[in-house]
């Protein structure tokens, strides 16, 4: 497996400085969170987004992919999130990235507040408006030579629930990004979410957390996901993509630096690979 890190880790850091960081402790790819207050998002203009592909390539790192923040279920007209896709499509095609992350977004307010599912129509509803947009976003994602990934999150955090749709879809395009957290939160195995999602899967966003209670970012190895269990399953099952390392920095700034943590994370998971294998 190849490892990377998301620059959600690292807000607003210059693309050499990201580089840097990569080359220096080893990762193989970098994850760039495509959002305006970043140094790359879709309203790049050509040559910046030529010097940012240029850069990586001489840097030796890969463009993991593009972290939009689309949401493929949520309520309303469809045109404004294809043309949202859309415009992440030609970024991540730009920059030689194989992916663009989109999230569900399925339920605007929230799940309900007693901890209850969410009416089946609602689910039902959810489901149907994400498979018809990703199925028309996968054929654009194709001319690209891209793939979207539906990230296991929010609506649909469980491997379960991502599934659903992407059943649906049945395009080669649209395919799933594991987020351990995310479906860890959501009651599931490792072992069941890879069987649901093995079929449709591009890479795994790996990270650590104290508790379901408290989600600020731990360094890896630190909290309570099963990030052990999961590099050896993925090992034992002969799946040899990427795992990347989503440190929510952006969101929890009172979080250690994640430049610090970078070298004993790769370690880490180095270790991990090293034993399951």
């Amino acid at each position: 497996m190849k490892l990377a890190f998301s620059t959600l880790g690292v807000p607003g850091m210059p693309v050499p400085d990201v580089l840097r960081l990569a080359v220096t402790h080893g990762y193989h790819g970098v994850e760039l969170r495509a959002h305006p207050e970043e140094p790359v998002h879709p309203g790049l203009g050509l040559t910046e987004r030529a010097d940012v592909a240029a850069g990586f390539k001489d840097a030796g790192i890969d463009v993991l992919g593009v972290a939009g923040y689309a949401r493929v279920a949520a309520p309303g007209d469809d045109e404004p999130v294809l043309d949202e896709i859309q415009a992440l499509l030609a970024l991540a095609r730009d920059l030689g990235a194989p992916y663009v992350r989109v999230f569900p977004g399925g339920f605007p307010d929230g799940p309900p507040a007693d901890g209850t599912e969410p009416p089946q129509e609602q689910l039902d509803e959810a489901d149907a408006t994400a498979a018809r947009r990703l199925g028309t976003a996968a054929e654009h994602a194709a001319d690209a030579g891209v793939r979207l990934l539906l990230e296991t999150h929010d609506s649909h955090r469980t491997g379960a629930a991502a599934a659903r749709v992407l059943g649906t879809v049945g395009h080669r395009n649209a395919g799933a990004l594991w987020d351990l957290m995310h479906t860890w939160l959501g009651g599931e195995q490792i072992a069941d979410t890879y069987a649901t999602l093995s079929p449709f899967l591009g890479y795994v966003q790996v990270k650590d957390i104290a508790s379901a209670d408290d989600t600020t970012p731990l360094p890896l190895g630190a909290g309570v996901l099963p990030l052990a269990e999961c590099v050896e399953h993925l090992t034992r099952k002969g799946w040899d993509g990427w795992l990347c390392w989503e440190y929510e920095k952006r969101w929890h700034e009172g979080a250690a630096p994640l430049p610090e943590l970078l070298g004993p994370g790769r370690e880490l998971l180095a270790r991990l690979l090293t034993e399951s294998a």
